[in-house]
Order: structure tokens, then sequence, then C-alpha cells
């Protein structure tokens, strides 16, 4: 049997075929679509229709290589939502990186302080947080004669199966989720005079919403970040090796998925889903909203059945913008060598807030380093070190918070594939590294598809 998972991020979407055969999952990506905001009456906006536009067209794609596909799922990023009225959509839908919500954050907070909404919701403060959002709907009169409010993913399989259905955890990224119910904490909702009916029962991962062209459609983990979590699970529960991979467009086989639930607390434990940010966290079975995870700005969001215990740090930005200022057109294995022939020693606080959007990388790290690095080489050893750094931090405010320690560090994603920031990392941190350099959300997407579609 064939499965079918749609993974959608915020620069480029991909359809990618997976199925199991002689003991092994084989994938194989058959459509690739770009995806972006767009500016319209000075805001930032997605294009839907074009994003459900590819989302058909690899679907018929994907038909015609492989006709007996029994099932599909959508993920996405977070946060975002379409409204409707009825069976009417209210445009535009809004991009997370707008900045539309600043103004209305205060007020938000004037109802309910952010230090009560995290003891409830356990989500961490960001401005884009959904609960910001709707309130600026709230506040511009575009929630008048609204019914739903459908994620994106949401929407998108509604387009296809003409149902709507709400998914759990792309709900906690909405700030709106009570973190010990796990449904819609509808005294928050009511006191920021959000419509009630805007906010039903959640379904769980691997609910059956409807059809589309005789393909079942299945609520995957819709929030990208939890279906990354549960891709490292399917590969780390099953075997510590990598994937091994025919290539970035093609077929790649992975270990066979396994049949039976996860232990809530067993290994894997730690990981990493290293791209232009990290994510790094922990499974959970309890959320925890102590005043120490508040202030160190972890989040609880939602697992397959457990809680994603994470943090946003910094991560391969600061190595990408380095490589745009001095050397565009150098390969990253050259880079990385030059980095290891490198004995330049200093490091700077990664996670510092001039890292985030300097206007130059390079004077950034200039200007905070004492002793200036004097070569590309240099340059890259001091961010590869410091991001190794910032992740053992991190790590040790975790085990902390926890109350426990953690013997494996898994790391997905870009991260995974540089085998010098994967020694440092270990040394910097004392835990087993282990990379796996898969399509972790894509075979997260499609481990609970096959888990509940025979």
């Amino acid at each position: 049997m064939h499965y079918l998972a749609i993974d959608i991020g915020a620069s480029s979407g991909r359809h990618i075929v997976g199925w199991q055969e002689d003991g092994i999952v084989k994938t194989e990506e058959v459509y690739r679509f770009p995806n972006g905001v767009t500016e319209q009456g000075g805001h930032l906006v997605w294009d839907m229709d074009a994003l459900l536009s590819h989302v058909k067209d690899g679907i018929d794609r994907a038909l015609k290589q492989f006709p007996g596909i029994v099932s599909l799922s959508i993920d996405t990023w977070g946060v975002d939502y379409v409204l409707l009225q009825g069976e009417d959509e209210v445009r535009p839908c809004y991009a997370y990186r707008d900045s539309r919500t600043e103004a209305v954050i205060p007020a938000v907070h004037e109802k309910t302080p952010f230090e009560e909404l995290y003891a409830r919701t356990g989500c961490q403060f960001q401005p884009f947080n959904t609960i910001y959002q709707l309130y600026d709907d709230l506040q511009k009169g575009r929630l008048e004669e609204v019914t739903d409010f459908l994620m994106v993913p949401e929407y998108l399989m509604w387009k296809l199966t003409g149902i709507k259905a709400r998914e759990y955890t792309n709900a906690t990224t909405t700030g709106l989720v009570n973190a010990e119910t796990r449904e819609f904490n509808l005294e928050i909702v009511r006191r920021l005079g959000l419509p009630d009916g805007l906010f039903p029962a959640l379904s769980q991962p691997g609910t059956v919403v409807g059809e589309y062209k005789g393909i079942k459609v299945v609520l995957c983990a819709t929030h990208d970040t939890a279906s990354a979590v549960e891709g490292i699970l399917a590969v780390a529960d099953t075997a510590d090796s990598p994937t091994r991979s025919a290539g970035r467009l093609g077929r790649s086989v992975a270990p066979a998925l396994p049949t039976r639930s996860f232990d809530l607390v067993g290994a894997p434990q730690l990981y990493i889903s290293s791209g232009t940010w990290s994510l790094l966290g922990v499974k959970s079975p309890v959320p925890l909203t102590d005043e120490n995870s508040r202030i160190a700005n972890y989040s609880n969001e939602g697992g397959v059945g457990y809680i994603r215990y994470q943090k946003n740090i910094m991560g391969m930005w600061i190595v990408n913008r380095l490589r745009d200022e001095l050397c565009p057109d150098k390969p990253f294995p050259d880079i990385v060598a030059e980095a290891e022939r490198s004995a330049f020693d200093g490091t700077v606080d990664a996670n510092a807030p001039d890292f985030l959007a300097p206007e130059s990388m390079k004077a950034a790290f200039d200007a905070a380093l004492s002793a200036k690095p004097q070569s590309v080489g240099d340059y890259f050893r001091c961010a590869y070190r410091s991001l190794a750094l910032s992740y053992r931090d991190a790590i040790r405010e975790l085990e902390t918070n926890t109350g426990r320690t953690y013997e494996k560090l898994y790391i997905v994603g870009g991260g995974a594939k540089n085998r010098f920031l994967n020694q440092l990392t270990a040394e910097a941190t004392g835990k087993e590294v282990i990379a796996l350099p898969i399509e972790a959300t894509a075979l997260g997407n499609l481990k609970i598809q096959m888990m509940e579609v025979k």
C-alpha cells in the first residue's frame, strides 16, 4: 500500500509517497513546488489559491506514478489560519511574519496577563501567535459573521474533502489550548471576546477526515514540527542509525515503522530539528508550565500522545548569513573543511539579539569578539562552536527544568548533515549525538497514516 505525505514549509512544499517493503520504509518525492509570502495592501499574506493548486497538482502527479495510494495527509507550519463565513472564505490569509499584531499584544495581556496565559496553555510568547492575530481580527471587525477558522493544513484538507476538522498539534501553536485538558480554553476565549463557536472540540492525529479522488484524507500531526518529531521517533525507536538515501530527489529508505505505540518517557530523548532555527526539546508525558519554564521561554506543544517540551533557539541562520557575505559561491563542504582547519578559539552568544537580523552578520561577529577572525575558516569555526555551546546551555536548562539527565541527542534537518557541527555538539554537551539525515517531517506524516490506515 502506498501513502502520500504533503509537507509544506514557508518556502517550499513537497509530495512524498511512502510504502513498506521487505522490512523497510521506502519513499519517493514526486512533486516539489515553491511557496512564500506576498505583499498585499501593506501586509504579508499567503497565496492560498496557488497553494491549493499545487497541492492538487502534486496529488495528480502522485496518482499517475502510484495509482494505489490509500491515504494522504498534509502538514504545514503553525500559527496561521483562514477565516470562513460558512463556505465562503474571508481573505486575505495573513502570514505570521506580518507586523499587524504588535499594536494589540498589550491589550491581550491586559485582559489576561501573559503569566496566566502561560500557566494555562504552556505556549511560549511569540508576537505572531494565533491568539494575537485573532484579537487583531476582532478589533478590525474581521470576525463579524465568521463561523470558522481553520489552520492552514485544515483549510487545505477541507478544500479536498468538504469536512472542517481541527487538529490538536497545530492548535497548540495558537496560545489558546489548555495544556492539561488539550482542548481550547474557553475561559481565555471569552475574556478576549472571541466567538465561542470558533473553538470546537479538537481531533487527534490519525483521525480520518474524508476522501479525495478515492484517497482517504487523514489528520497527521499537522504542525510540521510535531510530524518531524514523529519522524525522529520512527527511526530512532527502530534503529540508531542514519537513513540510507539515494539523493534529495528520488527514492530513499528507512527502517520499518513499528505498529505499537511509543513509550512516553523512553528513548529517544533529546532532539534538535536543525534548520534556519533550531528546535531543541524532549517529549514529556505532562506539560511543564512552571515559572522556570516560562522564564526560559520553553513551549509545551502537542505531540502524538505526549507533550513536546521545546525551545526555539538559533540555528543555521548565522551560518547562512555569513556565507552570503563572505563566500556566496563556495560549497558548504569546502566551508566546513576550512572551519575544521582553523584554530580560532573565540565564540559568541549565538542567541544574542545582535545576531537576529543584523545588516551585516560579519560585522555583528566582529563587534562581539575581542580577537577578530582572520579568515573565512575562522568565522565559520566561531559560528559552529557558538551553536554547539548554545545547544549545551539550552540542554542544561532543559535538564534542570525537567529534573532529568538525558544521554542521547537526535538531530534532523540541515545540521544533521554537518559532521563537524555534530562533533562539536557532542564535545560541548557530553551527549551521544545521533544524526538522522532524513526527511523527518514527511516520515512522521507517513508513519501516522501507516499506523491508522491498513
